[in-house]
Parts: C-alpha cells; sequence; structure tokens
C-alpha cells in the first residue's frame, strides 16, 4: 500500500482554509493520477465531510446522486425521498443541519457538471453567493481536466472568478522524496523507477511489488490488458480533440526534433499551425518550453526547446508507441528487447539529468558553495551543450556540471571537458568565479578523487 507522500505544504494549506472563522472556497487541480483524491481523502479524514464524485452522466442523475448522498450525511430520509429539481435546496439542507464544527463538502470531478450543463458554473456561483460565503463552511472543488477546471473557476470569464479563497495545482512529486516510496531500493534503482512513473502516485503504486523495473515494465505497460499500455491515449482523449495529431506533436519530440523549426519540418506543418498544439500540451503538463538558463528575456529566446517533461509520456513515446505493431501482433519479446537494450542510454540517463538538477538545490541549501545561487537549467548554443549551469544573479558565482550516467566511473577527462565547455558561456565571461560539480551514478576514477580533494572549485556527487 503507497503512503502519503510529499503533500504536506498542500495538506497544511488546506488545514489552514478549514480554520478560517469565514467560509473558503478552495479549487484542486492537476492532471489525472496525480493524486488530488488521495490528498483530499487524507485531509477530511476525522472532520464532519461530505465527499461527492461526480460522474460523466447528465447534471439531472447527478443531482440525484448528489442529493442522496446528502441525506445519508445529514440523516435525513424526507430529502432522500423527495423529489428535488435544482440545487439550492440541496446545498440549503446541509447548512441547515447543525454540527459542532465546521462542515467540508467535497466535490470531485467538478469539470464534468460544466461538460453536461455549460451554465453549471454559473448555477454554482449563485449557491456560493447567496447561501455558502457567509457560512462557516469550506468547499472544496477537484478537478482532472486541466483545461476545463481553469475554465470553469479561474478564468477571468468564468462565473466563479474571484470567488476562490485559494488554488492548489497539484505536481508530481519530485524524486527528492522518491525514496519514501520505496526505501529498499538503492539510488540507482530509484532513478529507473522514477525514470519510467514521474512523480505520479497512480503509477507508482502500480510498479510498487516488481523486483526489478524491466519486471514491471512488462506487466504493467507491455501487456496489451494492463493498466498503462494505453495510457496516454486515455489521459489525452478526456483533454482534447484531434487526438491523433496531439499524438503526432509528441511522437515528434520525442523522436529529438525538439526546436519549433524541426517539429514543424517533420510534421510538415507551418510553424504558426503548432502553435495551439503546442500551448495545450504545455498547459497540461506535458511538454514544457526550455530556453538555455542564462537568456534575460525566455519568452524571446529564439533558441527555446520542446521537451516532454512528463516522465512516462516520454517513455511510451519512445518505447511503445514506435513498437505497437510488435505487441499488438503478440511479439511482445521483440518490444521488451528493444527496451532493455536502450532503456538506460536512451532514456534513463536523460531523466538522470533531471535528477541531478532538482539536486543542485539541496545541495544550494546544504551550503555546500560559499554563495547561493538562485538560477539553475541547462544550456546550449549551436555547438556546446552543458548538463547543469548554475549562477547568483546578482553576484559573478557560476557552476558547470556534468551528468554521467555510466557504467563506468567518471574520470579526469570529463573534467577537462567540462572546462572547455564552460569557456563557450557568455555570462560574466571576463569577471566571473567558475566552480564545477560533477555528477555519476556509478562514482569516480581516483585520479579525479584526488584531483577534487586539492580543488575547492570542484565538487564530485554519486
Amino acid at each position: 500500500m503507497i503512503k502519503f507522500v510529499n503533500r504536506n505544504k498542500e495538506y497544511k494549506f488546506l488545514e489552514d482554509e478549514y480554520n478560517r472563522d469565514s467560509s473558503s472556497l478552495v479549487i484542486l487541480y492537476g492532471r489525472r493520477r496525480v493524486g488530488k483524491t488521495a490528498l483530499a481523502s487524507e485531509f477530511i479524514k476525522e472532520k464532519n465531510a461530505l465527499y461527492f464524485l461526480v460522474t460523466e452522466e447528465s447534471e439531472a442523475q447527478n443531482r440525484l446522486a448528489f442529493k442522496n448522498m446528502t441525506a445519508d450525511f445529514i440523516h435525513n430520509n424526507l430529502l432522500k425521498n423527495a423529489n428535488i429539481d435544482n440545487w439550492d435546496i440541496i446545498f440549503q439542507s446541509i447548512l441547515d443541519y447543525e454540527s459542532n464544527c465546521k462542515k467540508v463538502i467535497v466535490i470531485d470531478e467538478f469539470q464534468n457538471l460544466g461538460k453536461s450543463n455549460s451554465a453549471f458554473p454559473s448555477i454554482f456561483q449563485k449557491i456560493w453567493d447567496t447561501m455558502l460565503k457567509d457560512k462557516n463552511i469550506m468547499v472544496i472543488l477537484c478537478g482532472s481536466l486541466i483545461s476545463m477546471m481553469e475554465s470553469q473557476t479561474l478564468n477571468y470569464t468564468s462565473p466563479l472568478y474571484g470567488r476562490r479563497t485559494g488554488q492548489i495545482k497539484l505536481k508530481q512529486i519530485p524524486f527528492t522524496h522518491y525514496h519514501e516510496f520505496f526505501p529498499d531500493k538503492s539510488r540507482k534503482e530509484l532513478i529507473e523507477y522514477y525514470a519510467i512513473t514521474g512523480g505520479v502516485p497512480k503509477y507508482i503504486e502500480l510498479f510498487y511489488d516488481y523486483k526489478d523495473i524491466y519486471t514491471a515494465i512488462e506487466k504493467n505497460v507491455i501487456s496489451k490488458s494492463s493498466f498503462l499500455y494505453d495510457e496516454p491515449n486515455f489521459l489525452l482523449q478526456r483533454e482534447v480533440s484531434e487526438i491523433g495529431s496531439y499524438f503526432s506533436v509528441i511522437k515528434t519530440i520525442a523522436a529529438g526534433n525538439e526546436k519549433l523549426s524541426k517539429i514543424a519540418a517533420s510534421l510538415e506543418l507551418k510553424q504558426t499551425g503548432l502553435t495551439k498544439y503546442l500551448k495545450t500540451l504545455i498547459n497540461l503538463d506535458i511538454i514544457e518550453r526550455e530556453v538555455p538558463i542564462t537568456e534575460e528575456n525566455p519568452e524571446k529566446s529564439k533558441r527555446g526547446l520542446y521537451k516532454i517533461n512528463d516522465n512516462f509520456m516520454l517513455f511510451w513515446f519512445r518505447f511503445i508507441y514506435p513498437n505497437l505493431s510488435f505487441i499488438e501482433s503478440g511479439n511482445d519479446g521483440l518490444a521488451m528487447d528493444k527496451i532493455r537494450n536502450n532503456l538506460i542510454d536512451r532514456h534513463v540517463s536523460y531523466i538522470y539529468e533531471d535528477v541531478c538538477i532538482e539536486e543542485m538545490w539541496n545541495l544550494n541549501s546544504a551550503k555546500k558553495w560559499n554563495f547561493y545561487f538562485d538560477r539553475v537549467g541547462r544550456w546550449w548554443n549551436n555547438n556546446t551543450e552543458i548538463d547543469i549551469v548554475a549562477f547568483d544573479s546578482t553576484g559573478n558565482d557560476i557552476i558547470f556540471g556534468e551528468c554521467k550516467y555510466w557504467v563506468n566511473k567518471v574520470g579526469v577527462d570529463v573534467l577537462k571537458s567540462l572546462e572547455e565547455k564552460g569557456k563557450s558561456v557568455e555570462w560574466k565571461k571576463n569577471n566571473r568565479k567558475n566552480w564545477y560539480i560533477i555528477f555519476s551514478i556509478n562514482g569516480f576514477t581516483d585520479d579525479l578523487i584526488e584531483l577534487a580533494n586539492n580543488r575547492e572549485d570542484l565538487l564530485l556527487w554519486q
């Protein structure tokens, strides 16, 4: 059983909202499987709370289910047997129910009500304004369809705009907390599992009891009856139309076409024709636009690259989607052979860079340098790429880093190459202090360790 991990800040925020002297309306949203329901369920334990999951049925069917659940909640058989054709009476019944503590109402998959009746946000806005906002009550509206939740609850055009007292966009769990799920696994194993499941609790739960990453993939992804076999299709079909077009964009990026011009050329589209798809995928937290970390105006940078920032999506489009013909024809073994032969070099080693960038912030907090950097990320130009560049934007200190997920130990040659590549970075080039860090999953050679012991500007981290 997966335990509740790394939601302390969000949980505290909900508790603070609960402890307000007035009413509270919180929007809790994020991509599917990220743990919204788990957070809400954990929060309402031991509280006087009503949890209602909206289905994709009609508004009338959901209203009937909500009425019956409310009747059980307030122990009112008259309400249960009544024919109710509006929401106001149900909410009024909750308000009339006497309680010694604050009442909490959680409406999960709230966006489904807006899908069945586009006027529902206006209906709920009236209920909030005329009935709930001045009462000692807390309402949490949860939703998975990010675009719809934003349009129905957060956007300026939404009837509910300005009513919320807070919002939480729940993100995936950082690698820093990953060991809490798998306390018995080595760091290397943790990185391999993270490279597939990312920080999505539902995926982590599926991979929990397997002895190695390949067995977990075979059972949970490759098998046609497995939960994750068609997961990207499931996620996207609920968010977008033209699902084939979105698949083509993601597949193209996963294949290494990260520049806008290359994506457009690969798809035989004009660059302007891609804007809608890229913007939507960014809003869904599936891709991100990344620029070299030293760029002063990221929005205007011409060096922007589009990268898939969902680990499972990246894995699926690199290894499952291209091999669907093998899997569908019953040749699962061929697909698994490709994964075994290429997973580390073509996938895990890239995710390792993200893990190292996250680790940089931990090292920063641990005072591993005599200054604090405030920016960290990747850097590149037309000729050179550096895995990590971190700097203090108000000072003159800059760190260059390399991340090696190699079978062998890393030696002095990697440091020399990093020092040379650092010369390509123009940031305060004539007036700066250079520092270096090398991450290696399998350690370092003796000569590099000896060198690091004699240099204050070099940090080795395994």
